[in-house]
């Protein structure tokens, strides 16, 4: 058996050192990059959690102050309903005070609806009036939202009638202008032509906010429109 000479021993134990040096460094190496992926996704995650924490304490915040504004709408809303001038205006007694709001200025361009109330109501009544005419126009015709024209011509041998008509419209609850006016003398009776219009306001619909975080990324709101 071969004896090592002293200087083979020597580089023998560099060697041996050296891979053991090399071992430790890839270990040290292998254990920082994962303290460094494991600190990154620490400070995310940390990160993350402020922005979802920030977002809850908005939606809390707004949360709280809906809940005060539905709890005065509830209390203005039966206010109105003891409200003696609305309760007047009912056209039948079992409806609510409120119902008259919503009669005055519907929701929605129903052209039907109104004709119907021309006819049943205002131009229902007065003795001695004769309907020649009626036309409702639907909101596709105009360009001007919120407004429902027709034209109306009556007529009445006896002017007082047709003042009386007037009046009525006037003591509408729903709001009626008008925009153009024709009287005319016949041999027998009077003829009215009128260009009016009522109104209505759509109705709004409120879609809630969603908000989605990730970690990568700031918050995303979504929704929250009022049409």
């Amino acid at each position: 058996m071969a004896v090592l000479q002293p200087s083979m021993k020597k580089r023998q134990v560099i060697a041996n050192s050296n891979r053991t040096m090399f071992v430790w460094i890839a270990i040290m190496s292998a254990v920082v990059g994962i303290c460094i992926v494991v600190g990154y996704f620490l400070v995310q995650q940390i990160l993350f959690k402020t922005k979802v924490t920030n977002e809850l304490d908005t939606t809390a915040s707004t949360l709280h102050e809906n809940n005060n504004n539905a709890q005065a709408l509830i209390d203005n809303v039966r206010v109105l309903e003891t409200n003696d001038a609305l309760n007047s205006a009912k056209s039948q007694p079992e409806e609510k005070a409120l119902q008259v709001i919503l009669d005055a200025l519907p929701a929605d361009a129903n052209t039907l609806a109104l004709g119907a109330s021309l006819q049943q109501k205002l131009l229902v009544g007065i003795d001695g009036i004769t309907v020649d005419s009626l036309s409702v126009a639907s909101q596709d015709t105009t360009s001007v939202d919120g407004q429902l024209p027709f034209t109306l011509t009556v007529r009445s041998s006896d002017a007082n009638a047709l003042k009386d008509l007037l009046r009525k419209f006037e003591r509408s609850i729903r709001i009626i202008d008008i925009d153009t006016f024709s009287l005319e003398k016949g041999d027998s009776d009077y003829t009215m032509t009128m260009q009016a219009h009522a109104y209505y306001q759509s109705a709004k619909v409120i879609e809630p906010t969603y908000t989605t975080c990730t970690p990568d990324k700031s918050c995303e709101h979504k929704g929250g429109t009022t049409k």
